[in-house]
């Protein structure tokens, strides 16, 4: 069998090109220019590929009977990604750092029960996304 790995993530935007800058500013995500067109843009996330699409991405995936109504806060969850980071220290930075680009905190940075410090945010499009830190596994 062909070697098998989550390769994309998309996110749909109404402003592909200001999402896209958001998670550039908060996590240090390049832009893969190559793959830049006048409905998306896409950011190397080490390894798997960030990508954000204008409404016509709809259309163009025969996916129109889904677009999400216009709405306000809160924006329905269907699904989340999560970054890990290197540090607790990142996982509180990387939150206060969300706010003042945009994004909201949806639940403070706090230690899970399966080990690990984590914050719940959301982008300006009200996009949900989680930032962790993996601690050390309690001793034995």
């Amino acid at each position: 069998m062909a070697e098998v790995r989550l390769a994309y993530v998309n996110l749909f935007a109404r402003d592909f090109v200001g999402l896209a800058h958001f998670y550039k500013d908060l996590f240090g995500f390049p832009e893969i220019v190559a793959h830049r067109s006048p409905i998306y843009r896409c950011l190397d996330a080490g390894g798997v590929e960030l990508g954000f699409n204008a409404d016509a991405a709809y259309d163009l995936l025969a996916l129109a009977d889904r677009r999400s109504p216009d709405s306000d806060w809160p924006m329905p969850v269907g699904c989340y990604f999560t970054v890990e980071v290197g540090s607790t220290a990142v996982v509180e930075a990387l939150a206060s750092q969300c706010v003042a680009l945009g994004g909201r905190i949806c639940k403070a940075p706090y230690l899970t029960y399966y080990n690990t410090r984590q914050a719940v945010l959301a982008d300006p499009e009200g996009n949900i996304f989680r930032v962790n830190h993996r601690l050390a596994a309690p001793a034995a």
